[in-house]
């Protein structure tokens, strides 16, 4: 079982920068099992959509419209916390972000954090 929890949403202006933070806890062995990670968002009237992807061999995969501007990371250290770096904010960026975590091809899922982008 894990547990995720993010931080680091608030509201920025368009242009300005964010990093939203996804802090897995549970079992240590939920924990060094965890493979792939994302984080999702979800806009209002909108589906959840994917907005970076992370696999456990470190390869990356990003959507189209936040490419060049987001980064998604992992601790390689502590393992159990995940980050996204968000850059040049646009007001089309506003939503609620999710960050995942698959262990044991079980998928877990944070409670979100607020992004709104807003001048």
């Amino acid at each position: 079982q894990v547990q995720l929890v993010e931080s680091g949403g608030g509201l920025v202006q368009p242009g300005g920068s964010l990093r939203l933070s996804c802090a897995a806890s549970g079992t240590i062995f939920s924990i060094l099992t965890i493979t792939d990670m994302g984080w999702y968002r979800q806009a209002p009237g909108k589906q959840r959509e994917l907005v970076a992807a992370l696999t456990s061999g470190g390869s990356t995969n990003y959507a189209d419209s936040v490419k060049g501007r987001f980064t998604i990371s992992r601790d390689n250290v502590a393992k159990n916390t995940m980050y996204l770096q968000m850059n040049t904010l646009k007001l089309e960026d506003t939503a609620v972000y999710y960050c995942n975590m698959i262990s044991r091809a079980t998928a877990y899922w944070g409670q979100g954090t607020q992004v709104t982008v807003s001048s």
